[in-house]
């Protein structure tokens, strides 16, 4: 199976990291109560880390790397696209040159912190957004902006590709979708 490339805002790696992996937790406390037994309350869920490790390979290997360093020094978070892990809002918090640089051959690590769903936040879950991409209280002025309905077959590459509009971006217009790959029949999606 070929994989597409992963992405980062503007940088895409000209081949995947060797090596990467996913952290998911979940907060928790243990309440004791009398005769040594104890319950579990869930306190949510903490951001999604992706740690992993790759290397640069040729005659631009070096300037690859100063490309992504450029990209880690923006003080944005920004779109991740991750060839088998969902497309996410990311802050990049880690970047490690792992030996000296030589001109043909770069190894390093990275790890990048999943935006929504942190620490102190324990309410939010991935879920799709319901009427017309309202979530909780936004009423009115949420509606601006062109929506499309999702139909059964659709997919968000799809979309993107019928309204022009790239797939970050309409990733960026709709940060409730969590999983690209996991829309609904009549679930609402900004496209513009």
């Amino acid at each position: 199976m070929i994989l597409s490339p992963m992405r980062f805002k503007n940088f895409v790696w000209p081949h995947n990291p060797r090596v990467y992996a996913i952290a998911f937790e979940r907060k928790m406390a243990v309440h004791k109560i009398p005769f040594g037994l104890h319950y579990l309350q869930s306190l949510g869920q903490t951001r999604r880390v992706l740690r992993g490790e790759g290397e640069f390979v040729g005659e631009t290997a070096y300037d690859t790397f100063k490309a992504l360093a450029t990209v880690f020094y923006e003080e944005t978070p920004g779109v991740l696209v991750h060839p088998v892990w969902m497309t996410t809002t990311a802050w990049f918090a880690a970047l490690e040159l792992r030996q000296a640089p030589r001109r043909n051959y770069v190894a390093y690590s990275f790890e990048f912190w999943e935006t929504e769903g942190g620490a102190g936040q324990p309410g939010l879950t991935a879920r799709p957004l319901q009427n017309g991409g309202e979530e909780g209280g936004q009423t009115g002025g949420a509606q601006a902006g062109e929506w499309h309905t999702v139909e059964g077959g659709d997919t968000l590459w799809e979309i993107a590709r019928r309204y022009g509009v790239k797939l970050e971006r309409l990733v960026e217009l709709n940060p409730g979708i969590r999983n690209p790959s996991l829309i609904y029949p009549g679930q609402k999606v900004r496209v513009q």
